[in-house]
This record gives C-alpha cells, sequence and structure tokens, in this order.
C-alpha cells in the first residue's frame, strides 16, 4: 500500500501506523517551532498560577491577560508563517479552506447554547486523519472563521484559536495504529478530553477578570500555586465544568460515536485521490 494511502485498498487489509497522512510538513525546524510555540502559550493561559506580590494586586490582575491579548496573535501569525510556508501546495490549502469553511458553518447550530458544540469533532478527525500540522492550522482558521460568522471576535478569540490549534495538534499525534472500532473509541475519548482540555484553557486566562476581588474564588497574586489552583478548580466547577464542558464533551463523544466512521472514510479518500505522497518538485522543498 502507498504510503499516505490513508485507507485500506480493499476490504479485509490492514493499514499500517506508517499511511497517516502528512498534508503539512514538519521538519524538525519547525516542530520546534511549534514546541515552542505551545510551551509560550501554554504559559500565557497558566500565568496566573505563577504571578507574583504586586504593590497593585487588581491591577496586575487586570493588566498580565490584557498584555497576553496582544501577544499571542503575534506568537500565532508567526507559527502560522512558519507552518505553510512551503510546508503547505495548493491541494493542502484548498483543504485548509474547505475544512475550515464546513467547521465554520457547523459552529452556529450550536454556538455554545448549554455547551452545544459543534466545531470540535470534525477539527480532532481531520487532526486524526491529516496530521499534527494541518490539525494545528485548522483549530486556529476554524476558530477565526467561525468567529466571523457569529460575531465572536474580541479579547478572547486569539486564546480560543491557540487553544483549539493545540487540540488539533494533540488529535494528530494520538497513536497511529488503532483502527475500526478501537480508532473511534480512542477519538471519542479524546474528544470528550479535548471539551474539558478547552474549557479549563479559556477560565484559567480569564479567572482574575471574571471573578472579581475577596471571594473566596478570587486569584491571589503571590499565594501559593496550591491556594490558587483550589480557588480556581472551584470557579471553573463553579461557572463551567459542570455545564458548558460537559455539554461539549457529550457533543463530541455523540459526533465522534455516531458520525466519526463516515467522516473518517471520506477524508481518508480524499487524501489518497489527493496523492500527498506524491514528492514536491526540488524548488519547493525548504525547510
Amino acid at each position: 500500500m502507498t504510503e499516505g494511502a490513508g485507507i485500506p485498498a480493499a476490504e479485509g487489509t490492514t493499514e499500517t501506523p506508517r499511511s497517516r497522512v502528512r498534508v503539512v510538513r514538519v521538519t524538525p525546524r519547525r516542530a520546534v517551532v511549534l514546541t515552542l510555540a505551545s510551551a509560550a502559550g501554554l504559559a500565557m493561559f497558566l500565568w496566573p498560577l505563577f504571578a507574583s506580590e504586586s504593590p497593585d494586586p487588581t491591577a496586575r490582575a487586570a493588566n498580565a491577560p490584557l498584555v497576553f491579548v496582544v501577544l499571542l496573535p503575534l506568537l500565532l501569525a508567526i507559527v502560522l508563517a512558519e507552518m505553510s510556508d512551503s510546508g503547505m501546495d495548493a491541494k493542502s490549502l484548498a483543504l485548509l479552506g474547505v475544512l475550515s469553511a464546513v467547521n465554520a458553518g457547523l459552529r452556529p447550530l450550536g454556538a455554545g447554547t448549554a455547551g452545544i458544540e459543534t466545531v470540535f469533532f470534525l477539527l480532532v478527525l481531520a487532526g486524526r486523519v491529516f496530521g499534527p500540522g494541518f490539525g494545528f492550522l485548522l483549530g486556529s482558521t476554524s476558530l477565526f472563521a467561525s468567529a466571523l460568522l457569529t460575531a465572536g471576535v474580541g479579547p478572547w478569540l486569539p486564546f480560543q484559536m491557540l487553544s483549539s490549534s493545540l487540540l488539533g495538534l494533540g488529535a494528530g499525534l494520538l497513536p497511529a495504529r488503532p483502527r475500526g472500532r478501537a480508532e473511534i473509541a480512542m477519538l471519542a475519548c479524546y474528544g470528550v478530553l479535548a471539551a474539558y482540555v478547552f474549557g479549563f484553557l479559556m477560565n484559567m486566562w480569564s479567572w482574575p477578570l471574571l471573578a472579581g476581588t475577596d471571594t473566596q474564588l478570587s486569584f491571589v497574586p503571590g499565594d501559593p500555586i496550591t491556594e490558587n489552583l483550589h480557588r480556581f478548580v472551584l470557579f471553573t466547577l463553579t461557572t463551567s465544568t459542570l455545564g458548558w464542558d460537559t455539554g461539549r464533551a457529550i457533543t463530541n463523544l455523540v459526533a465522534i460515536l455516531l458520525v466519526g466512521p463516515a467522516v473518517l472514510a471520506v477524508l481518508r479518500r480524499a487524501a489518497r485521490r489527493a496523492a500527498w505522497d506524491t514528492p514536491l518538485p526540488s524548488s519547493a522543498r525548504r525547510s
């Protein structure tokens, strides 16, 4: 079977781990950029756990997230430019545009109502089929496009984009060997986990702004990490985890179980027919 084919050629054949498609080539340099960007992005999300005492805690809590609102788009721009620079051909860009548009069209069907989010299951499935680089790009472009359609543009958008990119990246890094029912079960479990991780990250960066001051759930600069983390866990359980995040997890679970096999087959058939395993011209091979 040709590497990159994506699905078995006939019923009963076995797909090897090497057959996973890589629509976006992740060279060693791009892998380093992705790793550093992911680490820096997580630090921007988790800053409240490491913030030190300041003369004006209220000002510190208000200013730090706003600084990251400015820095995070720059970080995303650098990573997206690096990933797309000679790492994608016309077919890859077309596929990215189509799936981003589909995801943007799916999001208004739920738009987060009662935690129903229809944008993540396709991200998980596409990251699974087309690899971590494509999953990272699709996470950002999907959330950006859907925000334009749903009037969801605001200071939270860069954080949503990075969170989704990390989830798409993770889907592409899942073990390649499971197929059939085992694969669907793995993706369904990942979809549930991704829903809670997304909620955790989005709550963490906004926690100092939303929890107020002088409450049992407030962020306190300079307090031990364990105490701030305890207050945050109570905050996220109260405001998100037991409601919105659980609704998102159920949506991902049901969508992947019901339509996951069919969508995987369609995506892998598209990958096989597009022949991404065909080598690029030498002029396009730059790292």
